[in-house]
């Protein structure tokens, strides 16, 4: 079953306010790696975007296993992306998604031969959201715990996209 708008909506929301995830790449030994990387584009469309510089240790984990996950805590919710990863050369994407921030990891600019974009391209999101102040998120849990319920503090989906 395909996302529906509101859905896509909803895991739009989270990636924005949180602007940066978590992904996760399988190594050559097999073991799960995960690093902060800043999104790009916050706009979800079924691809998330991410500057790199390649040669890199995730650039080439992509390249042997192109699975990933993205994971993000945007405050209101958190957001599990599991996709399909590839390495992108493309100049008119690269000035498209530039910004300042970029200009921090990249002091030799746009220009710099080693930036390449990460595309992830999502098959499946979860998440977790809430539209209640942290402060009665933890009163909830608090209050389940001491009297053996489960907290309501929000609604969790799984979406294939």
């Amino acid at each position: 079953m395909s996302a529906t708008k509101e859905e896509l909506q909803k895991v739009t929301e989270l990636v924005k306010a949180a602007r940066v995830g978590f992904m996760t790449t399988i190594n050559g030994d097999g073991h799960l790696v995960s690093r902060p990387l800043a999104t790009q584009e916050v706009e979800f469309d079924g691809d998330l975007w991410f500057l790199s510089r390649e040669p890199s240790h995730k650039t080439d984990e992509i390249a042997a296993n192109p699975q990933v996950n993205v994971t993000m805590d945007s405050g209101k919710g958190y957001l599990s992306i599991a996709g399909t990863a590839t390495i992108v050369h493309d100049r008119a994407k690269t000035d498209e998604l530039w910004n300042t921030q970029a200009q921090a990891w990249f002091p030799e600019g746009r220009d710099d031969p080693s930036i390449a974009l990460i595309k992830v391209h999502a098959h499946t999101a979860e998440y977790w959201s809430t539209d209640d102040p942290k402060v009665v998120v933890l009163f909830k849990v608090a209050k389940a715990a001491v009297t053996g319920g489960q907290p309501d503090i929000g609604e969790n989906r799984t979406i294939e996209l």
